[in-house]
């Protein structure tokens, strides 16, 4: 009964919140389920065995006693100043601000949770009144962290105005005022230019709670409003690009979490609000969510997820800034305070921003930390502005691998399969954590080629599945994608003695059927074709017998050589009949493969004749394939003009209209 009563309110309040938007909604007489899945959620984790800090403040919403050594460990990594330990801020928050007076929770475990915070350090300049810099290898600049340190410390602030901060000397009040103005702009540039890491069905889930915590927490109305507003965006791009709960798009940070729909951290945050994917106790943005009574998820952007009958769907999204239109942002690559908004792109070395960078190395101690300690080798370099500038210039395909500057983002969705590409996203670049193209047909059945930087599984990145060691040039037309490799074999900095050949990942173990023939791989998984081709013919799988993987089948397609071609088609049963029509189609297409000059004519059978090579534009019976300046968002559901100012998005009678210089919020329909 308690469990029933508990829904009950959340629902009064989520349309009470979501009616006091700017245009009020309404609940929709057609049920979504909602309530259903998230009592669901409530109960798999009381049924689980205690997780971390998300997992125990639902035991304590729940009337339920936690285990409170989860949640000192939690509190001991901060302590430790432990890399991500910000990704548990939110849910300590949620403890901090909700449940203070509840007695399931020990004098010691609040009592602790509120020393820790108030001795955090939540940016790397706070030096604990030290007189030099304080050095630790926490991030704080990447795009995700940025917003867990800023907008947890602005929330800390709020919740002890008066209290001292020990790492800073500031009192609750002056730490408000400190990192208001970043919350802004974090927020702001995330409505207009939409996340430099972006689609990542990783960081998304870091970035879900933060804000969040800011919907559920902020007294700043402007604040609040924003949150919601940049998280409604958060949703509608994982509604836009997905398949059946997979996430598998394009990526601008990813892991080997891109292999499969089961192993992506965003699954439970599909499972709770679209009834896709599977929900994991102790995920920190299905739990956030699940505890919300301030969000509500406008219905226009479940109905998108569920769009799955359209013959065919497209997307464009534009994402990111280019560094060289900084100033049109309010951005100055001199500026101090406006450096850790660069790094959110990573731009650590880029030939704009690099002596910024080397002023931040040394405020801030970084000459030390883990991830940055590499450049010490290069001091005399760095230090030298005219060096400097040469070397960042002479080396910048190597040392920006890591940089997420503007991209163009296709995705193509049918009832049978989804393809996703950046589109022309910086060839010949060494890669990082990005994900270029994606092929998705089922839960796990996906496809996607890469360059391995080395053949390592774990460590660092990039290694053998996860980032590049040179990235492709790849350019997709509807259910085509073509991707030309030219693997850097010079001297570089990061990445050493590159591999001379790319690779496939294709898991003939969770697809239908999947087979060689002709010199094209064919596979099917349920009414969706794929075939794809490299140029080296003696590309095959490679059987696996890696006693570390062995949840994953024969997965990789190895093709040598320092150039490759790679071509991807995709193609169904309502286009074709069979599988076998589909690969008579395709073995009869006529295809003219240079490899070595990296030139490809190919007469696809669904896209007519595509003429591609290293430097021009792919044409298409032609006409040149536009690849460039796509629309923030641009989809049979709205299109809205790339700096989003207004963006809407409106299907089968229901809309949300999100207004960025009046702040408004306008919502028909809510979920439930």
């Amino acid at each position: 009964m308690k469990q029933v009563a508990r829904l009950a309110l959340v629902a009064v309040v989520a349309l009470w919140v979501g009616c006091s938007s700017s245009d009020p909604g309404g609940s929709d007489p057609e049920s979504t389920g909602y309530d259903l899945r998230l009592q669901e959620v409530l109960e798999k984790t009381l049924e689980a065995e205690p997780r971390n800090t998300y997992s125990e403040i639902i035991r304590v919403e729940q009337g339920v006693a936690p285990d409170e050594s989860k949640l000192q460990f939690d509190l001991d990594r901060l302590v430790r100043r432990e890399d991500t330990s910000d990704f548990k801020l939110p849910g300590l928050l949620w403890m901090l601000y909700k449940q203070a007076d509840s007695p399931l929770l020990s004098d010691e475990i609040l009592s602790n949770a509120k020393s820790t915070l108030l001795q955090h350090k939540f940016w790397p300049d706070e030096r604990l009144n030290e007189p030099g810099p304080t050095t630790d290898s926490m991030v704080y600049l990447t795009e995700n962290h940025f917003i867990l340190y800023a907008s947890s410390a602005y929330l800390v602030g709020q919740l002890y105005p008066e209290e001292v901060f020990a790492a800073s000397g500031e009192t609750g009040v002056e730490k408000m005022a400190t990192f208001r103005p970043r919350v802004m702009r974090w927020l702001e540039l995330r409505y207009q230019t939409g996340f430099s890491e972006w689609l990542s069905n990783v960081y998304y889930d870091e970035d879900i709670p933060g804000l969040l915590a800011l919907v559920e927490f902020a007294e700043d109305e402007e604040v609040k409003q924003l949150a919601t507003m940049v998280l409604d965006l958060i949703y509608a791009d994982m509604a836009l690009n997905q398949y059946g709960g997979t996430f598998g798009s394009t990526h601008g940070r990813t892991y080997e979490g891109k292999m499969s729909g089961a192993r992506d951290n965003t699954g439970s945050t599909f499972a709770l609000l679209f009834g896709l994917n599977d929900f994991a106790p102790g995920n920190m943005s299905s739990s956030m969510l699940a505890l919300s009574t301030q969000y509500s998820l406008p219905r226009v952007v479940y109905d998108m997820a569920h769009d799955t009958s359209r013959s065919e769907m497209e997307n464009r999204q534009r994402m990111g800034i280019k560094l060289e239109e900084a100033e049109s942002w309010g951005l100055d690559t001199t500026r101090f305070e406006d450096g850790m908004t660069f790094m959110t792109l990573e731009a650590y070395t880029h030939p704009l921003t690099i002596g910024l960078w080397v002023e931040m190395l040394d405020a801030y101690g970084w000459w030390e930390h883990d991830d940055y300690k590499l450049f010490a080798n290069y001091k005399d370099v760095l230090y030298d502005p005219v060096v400097r500038e040469a070397f960042a210039v002479g080396a910048e395909k190597d040392i920006t691998r890591n940089m997420r500057p503007e991209v163009n983002i296709y995705t193509y969705r049918t009832p049978s399969y989804m393809l996703s590409t950046a589109q022309d996203w910086r060839k010949g670049y060494g890669g990082d954590q990005q994900s270029i193209w994606q092929a998705t047909l089922g839960f796990e059945a996906v496809a996607f080629t890469t360059h391995p930087a080395n053949e390592a599984w774990s460590g660092d990145t990039p290694r053998y599945w996860t980032g590049y060691g040179t990235m492709p040039r790849a350019i997709q037309v509807e259910n085509v994608v073509i991707s030309l490799y030219d693997v850097e074999t010079g001297p570089t900095i990061y990445v050493e003695n590159q591999p001379l050949y790319t690779h496939a990942f294709l898991d003939k173990s969770k697809f239908d059927e999947a087979y060689k023939e002709d010199g094209w791989f064919f596979a099917r998984e349920g009414s969706g074709y794929l075939a794809l081709w490299a140029s080296d013919p003696d590309a095959d799988w490679k059987v696996n017998d890696d006693p570390d993987h062995q949840d994953l089948g024969d997965h990789e397609i190895i093709a040598n050589g320092e150039k490759t071609v790679w071509i991807c088609e995709l193609g169904s049963e309502s286009e074709y009949g069979n599988l076998d029509e589909f690969k008579a189609a395709i073995l009869g297409a006529a295809l003219d493969v240079d490899a070595e000059a990296l030139t490809v004519g190919y007469d696809s059978p669904s896209q007519g004749r595509l003429v591609m090579d290293w430097d021009g534009p792919l044409t298409q019976d032609g006409a040149d394939v536009d690849v460039s300046d796509y629309p923030r968002y641009g989809n049979p559901y709205g299109e809205s003009a790339f700096r989003g100012d207004v963006i809407s998005f409106e299907y089968q009678g229901r809309s949300l209209i999100l207004d960025f210089a009046n702040r408004t919020r306008e919502v028909s329909h809510f979920l439930d």
